[in-house]
């Protein structure tokens, strides 16, 4: 099956190279597309004596994600379409991104710690709730 849009589910971490190498191999043969998509960190409030910062940590959490997906692109040795940092429910941006933008193939790495913890909980409800295919690519032990 040929697929003419991939959306990548991407986490700052070293393991995302993975997802948009297997990306890379499934769009290549059918010049697909692919996006990627990553959710942003959230700073803690911890008190409002830290509010004031919490815009400047804010700002640069932000370049740090923009960067790393720079990063990812230029690794990916195949054009990247589009990135975008999402905030709230990967899940329900997911959703929105497919219908807008016509994905038909949704790339969620599947990992049982750190970080990706957040978005194996996320795959769970994209394979549950997608009208398109998903794959779940197994990161992390060999």
């Amino acid at each position: 099956m040929s697929y003419s849009h991939l959306l990548v589910s991407v986490a700052v971490s070293p393991e995302s190279h993975q997802l948009v190498a297997r990306a890379v191999s499934i769009a290549r043969p059918h010049n697909a597309r692919i996006s990627l998509i990553t959710l942003a960190a959230e700073p803690e409030m911890y008190n409002q004596l830290a509010a004031p910062m919490l815009e400047d940590i804010r700002d640069v959490l932000q370049e740090e994600t923009q960067q790393f997906l720079r990063e990812l692109a230029d690794r990916a040795e195949y054009p990247v379409y589009r990135t975008i940092i999402a905030t709230g429910e990967l899940n329900d941006h997911i959703l929105s991104i497919c219908r807008k933008e016509n994905i038909d193939l949704v790339i969620c790495g599947n990992h049982n710690q750190s970080f990706f913890s957040r978005a194996a909980c996320s795959a769970k409800s994209i394979v549950a709730s997608s009208l398109v295919d998903v794959l779940l690519v197994p990161l992390g032990g060999n």
